[in-house]
């Protein structure tokens, strides 16, 4: 029986894979790269740290990429233009977290994104109250798509993995909450599932408002 659902929170919560997409592209293309080339790159950044992207784009393009100045100009950029517009909730969220309220739900957070980013982001959105845990990146040693940040969430929601529902919707996210063995979910946005994660997916939705449904029969179920 599921009693927790963790959530991921860019592409998810907020409508901001494709802020921090055309942001990596700019600078991509900035840095001569093709753009179908960057567009398969940022399908594998995303929802990973800092240190895992480091790799990937060191691997890619050799040792002596300076991925840390790609990517200062690319977050600067982003962090303007947010603090310029804010960031959308995705449709769905504010329904799912009352609903998850309503039947008493535990609810947490699993994201990659730093704390003083993460955190100022969900205050302005007036949702950091709604978490009972939250995990950032950093916080594990091994991030996304290692299962250590979907495990810690559990660890401090004090459910098991499998008492767990995963909300995810990038690569990366899908294997974490896979890997750490809960119920693992894929909502669509930019990245469309591959034949590599759909066995990873208990259930492939297109909202939130699936999610809630899912968990709506669940209950009927009791």
């Amino acid at each position: 029986m599921i009693k927790a659902v963790v959530f991921d929170m860019d592409g998810v919560i907020f409508d901001s894979e494709r802020l921090y997409r055309k942001h990596w592209m700019i600078t991509g293309a900035e840095y001569g790269i093709p753009e179908e080339e960057m567009e398969d790159l940022c399908n594998h950044i995303a929802g990973a740290t800092r240190q895992h992207n480091e790799q990937l784009m060191k691997d890619h393009f050799g040792a002596d990429f300076d991925y840390d100045t790609f990517r200062e100009k690319t977050m600067t950029r982003m962090d303007a233009e947010i603090e310029q517009n804010g960031l959308d909730l995705k449709p769905g969220v504010r329904e799912l977290f009352a609903y998850l309220k309503e039947h008493h739900y535990k609810i947490g957070l699993a994201t990659s994104t730093q704390e003083e980013r993460a955190g100022k982001n969900l205050r302005r959105a007036g949702i950091l109250d709604v978490f009972d845990k939250i995990v950032y990146g950093g916080v594990v040693p091994n991030g996304k798509p290692a299962p250590d940040i979907y495990l810690e969430a559990c660890r401090r929601l004090a459910v098991e993995p499998d008492e767990a529902l995963g909300v995810e919707d990038s690569i990366n996210g899908v294997k974490s909450s896979s890997a750490a063995g809960l119920y693992t979910v894929m909502v669509i946005d930019l990245i469309q599932p591959t034949e590599e994660i759909r066995p990873l997916a208990d259930q492939i939705y297109d909202s939130l408002f699936d999610v809630m449904e899912l968990l709506e029969q669940q209950n009927k179920t009791k």
